[in-house]
């Protein structure tokens, strides 16, 4: 089926190159624009695969698919196919083609050596990699696709997958024995070639297009604008800007849907310099979920509008308000609180509130986050008395990292040796395992005072997850049978009692949010973490509008508060959606000032 609209489509979808990448901050739509995408190549002829690079990929629930590492027809959509690079499959056949490279004459327990080496959440991250870098190097579609559309992680995780073609290219070249947390030397030198492959193709303006995906707000413009600056450096000059989910209200007289629309159109008065420069699509909002084929045909004017049909019987939602919230968690005394979510659901303002609502009642805080992305000291815009503002910063975290190796381990070593090491302390996996022991610290920390973690969006989150259960697992074998064994306790265990860490899963009351936050809390409840609360962000149900396209909207959200009132949270508390975003500590402040 060709494009049947009148409505042209996006530049973006009208002569696109090989290669297309939509990237952006959490929540801005970008698994919504890039299915679209493919779905109007493949209606107009093209061979396409739809790839997700995203650990929290919900694109199996938009097109009723299930996800698979290998490509899988999408039913409805002739000459579309779609795989998800899944973390766990992926370093499981990348630990198979490692031991495949070892001699014949291997002992089981070189292979077992091997195996453990492999067990990381380092190689995990470089596994699913290599899967995108053989993607980028034409070796696993074989020429079979017109078109490859990558969905990818949020940003922070984006821009690290996109910079490891540089990274491990530069380290290769200056290194003939191998990292040590990949295992043998000769299960990375076959990689290099693929490396260096998907290099060329990302720097080549005729193969490879990035979409920078943003809405008209001002957060995640600024967040495309770093963006857009980060991959010009690593040679992506290709870009292009989609601004998704541009309103334009139908009655003057409504505030609410007139105070929108001020916003959007402020936001796009004061698009940054690196943005305006780009060519530049903007794709209205629209009244519906893009859930299935119909709406995401819809969504570029494809085809004609999905019927919105209004909630049959909303359970009503028995939900607390953001400063109720603040003072059950006040009740403990000390604590860690991990504010969680799918990107763009507003967990770093939730955690800033949080944390100045602690402070109001009398408590010191430390305000963190392990976001790549960090905006904690945007969302506060100035200091507090009793309130500590840090980040655990990846290159910082990396850099203290390898000095305290070179100060412990390397102190004895003569100058070859610790030339070795360090040559070895310069793999991109370093970082991984120097931001769990930062994490770790913050975790201990929780012991005694009240630290508030903003965490990365979920994909990246779950990542950090694993490197936890990774270390419990490592500690428990090391101790076991040992007589201080039952002293030990790892951070994981911390994170599993809830008079330690309370998490908090924050959503918007949108169908793709609110099953991600299931998600998650599933991925949780698997660790043995037992999700303490949920935060329904931006509800509109409150704010008595009329406008026509946002009252079909609110049929959405009813469905959603519906799902989460009929048992998925165990407390749910709501924050509406504001005119102005409460950005500063006074407006933070407002939101949970005791007594509301």
């Amino acid at each position: 089926m060709a494009h049947s609209s009148n409505t042209p489509l996006p530049g973006f979808a009208t002569d696109p190159t090989r290669y297309l990448f939509f990237t952006g901050k959490g929540g801005v739509g970008k698994t919504s624009l890039s299915t679209a995408t493919a779905i109007a190549l493949a209606d107009a002829g093209r061979r396409v695969l739809l790839v997700s690079t995203d650990a929290a990929s919900n694109l199996d629930e938009m097109l009723g698919v299930p996800l698979s590492n290998q490509p899988v027809a999408v039913p409805g959509v002739p000459g579309l196919q779609m795989l998800n690079i899944d973390p766990d499959s992926a370093a499981e056949a990348y630990r198979q083609r490692v031991l495949a490279q070892l001699e014949a004459g291997a002992s089981d327990e070189e292979r077992a050596t091997v195996r453990e080496q492999l067990s990381g959440a380092c190689t995990t991250e470089i596994a699913a990699f290599d899967e995108f870098a053989a993607l980028l190097a034409g070796e696993a579609t074989d020429g079979h696709f017109d078109h490859v559309v990558f969905d990818t992680a949020p940003t922070g995780h984006t821009l690290r997958l996109l910079s490891l073609p540089k990274a491990w290219s530069g380290f290769l070249a200056g290194n003939d024995r191998g990292a040590s947390c990949l295992g043998p030397h000769s299960g990375l030198k076959m990689q290099e070639t693929r490396f260096n492959a998907a290099l060329r193709a990302l720097s080549d303006p005729s193969l490879t297009t990035v979409v920078l995906v943003t809405r008209p707000d001002p957060r995640p413009m600024q967040e495309a604008a770093r963006t857009s600056d980060e991959l010009r450096q690593l040679g992506l000059a290709n870009q292009r800007l989609a601004i998704n989910g541009v309103f334009h209200a139908s009655d003057p007289a409504d505030r609410v849907a007139a105070s929108i629309e001020a916003l959007g159109r402020e936001a796009l008065a004061q698009l940054p310099g690196a943005l305006a420069a780009l060519p530049r699509d903007e794709v209205p909002l629209r009244a519906f979920d893009t859930v299935g084929l119909p709406a995401l045909r819809a969504l570029l004017g494809g085809g004609p509008a999905p019927d919105v049909v209004p909630a049959a019987g909303a359970t009503e939602l028995p939900a607390g308000s953001l400063a109720a919230l603040t003072d059950e968690l006040a009740a403990a005394g000390h604590g860690l609180i991990m504010v969680m979510g799918k990107g763009g659901v507003g967990k770093t303002t939730i955690a800033a509130a949080l944390a100045v609502g602690l402070v109001q009642r009398g408590h010191s805080v430390h305000l963190t986050t392990t976001d790549p992305a960090a905006h904690v000291a945007e969302a506060l815009s100035g200091g507090l008395d009793g309130l500590k503002v840090g980040r655990i910063d990846p290159k910082a975290e990396t850099a203290a990292y390898i000095d305290k190796i070179m100060a412990t381990r390397g102190k004895d070593l003569d100058e070859e040796g610790r030339a070795l090491l360090l040559e070895d302390l310069q793999s991109p996996c370093t970082e991984e395992v120097a931001v769990f022991h930062a994490f770790s610290r913050v975790v201990n920390e929780a012991r005694t005072s009240f630290v508030v973690l903003d965490t990365a969006p979920t994909g990246h989150s779950l990542l950090l997850m694993d490197a936890t259960g990774a270390y419990h697992r490592q500690m428990t074998r090391q101790y076991e049978g040992m007589a201080n064994a039952k002293h030990i306790i790892t951070p994981l265990m911390r994170l599993q009692d809830p008079d330690t860490t309370k998490v908090v899963i924050v959503t918007l009351p949108e169908v793709t949010p609110v099953s991600q936050a299931a998600a998650l809390q599933d991925d949780l409840r698997r660790a043995s973490i037992e999700p303490w609360a949920w935060v329904i962000n931006k509800s509109i149900a409150a704010t008595g509008t009329t406008d026509p396209l946002l009252q079909a909207r609110l049929a959405g959200e009813a469905r959603q508060t519906a799902r989460i009132a009929n048992g998925l949270a165990n407390r749910t508390f709501v924050l509406p959606w504001l005119p102005q975003a409460p950005v500063g500590v006074a407006a933070l402040g407002a939101l949970v000032a005791p007594g509301l």
